[in-house]
């Protein structure tokens, strides 16, 4: 699959306009939004001297906020805490990607490649979930759901390749092939991941209350700011998915 070069703003605003959250999802968190950004034209290289010094930043905020109050007690942390226990997940074992990712920071987030270090950057500072994932790899539009127990989820396991299968009840990412993203936004599949080869990637800010839409917009604004960039033909597009979007 590739991104049409004569219509790339249409087809990236007919994928996210695509995207849906079940009705299931919102009866868990009503104040849940997704944030979906849909870049293409981006082009490839590795992780550079830019996305280090997001990353440095955002270990220095993170460490900052650590010194006030405790991880698990940061008000957006303390939210997605409780989404995952609405669910069945026990946070303590499976935590919400910003929680793993700011516990990190006191001894050094993970590098890479660079968009992932971007994204990875931008959710630290926000404190806000963010996934990245390849859209050219995608099968249809992206959907968050709860599982049925019979979606496919690529993975890995002591080293080797796995097809797991998410338990009925669980909210997880999806699109025609399968799950793309378990637990919101816990573990993403390989099958869509990010690498150094990736030219169209798509972008999903996860948000619960107290986080406002300004907060959203303004992270969302931010890492699409740093992804235009990464090449003189990018194109982005944008969605906010709300509930009253049902």
């Amino acid at each position: 699959m590739a991104v049409p070069h004569s219509a790339t703003s249409t087809y990236l605003r007919d994928f996210v306009g695509a995207a849906t959250v079940a009705e299931s999802v919102f009866a868990l968190r009503p104040d849940y939004r997704a944030l979906l950004i849909a870049v293409s034209g981006i082009e490839p290289a590795p992780s550079d001297a830019h996305g280090e010094e997001l990353l440095r930043r955002a270990e220095v905020a993170a460490r900052r906020a650590t010194e006030d109050m405790p991880v698990e007690d940061q008000p957006t942390i303390a939210a997605w805490r409780d989404a995952y226990r609405a669910f069945g997940a026990k946070p303590q074992r499976t935590r919400n990607s910003v929680e793993a990712l700011t516990r990190r920071a006191e001894t050094g987030l993970p590098r890479v490649n660079r968009l992932t270090d971007i994204y990875n950057a931008i959710s630290v500072l926000h404190r806000i979930p963010v996934g990245g994932e390849d859209l050219l790899r995608y099968a249809g539009s992206p959907r968050l759901i709860r599982a049925t127990g019979a979606e496919p989820f690529d993975t890995t396991s002591a080293g080797e390749s796995v097809v797991e299968f998410p338990p009925a009840g669980e909210v997880v990412w999806c699109d025609d092939a399968g799950v793309t993203c378990r637990r919101w936004n816990w573990r993403q599949a390989r099958r869509t991941q990010l690498s150094e080869s990736t030219t169209s990637a798509l972008f999903i800010l996860d948000a619960l209350a107290p986080m406002t839409d300004d907060e959203l917009h303004t992270a969302a604004d931010e890492l699409a700011e740093h992804v235009r960039a990464l090449g003189p033909s990018v194109h982005v597009e944008q969605r906010l998915v709300t509930r009253s979007d049902i």
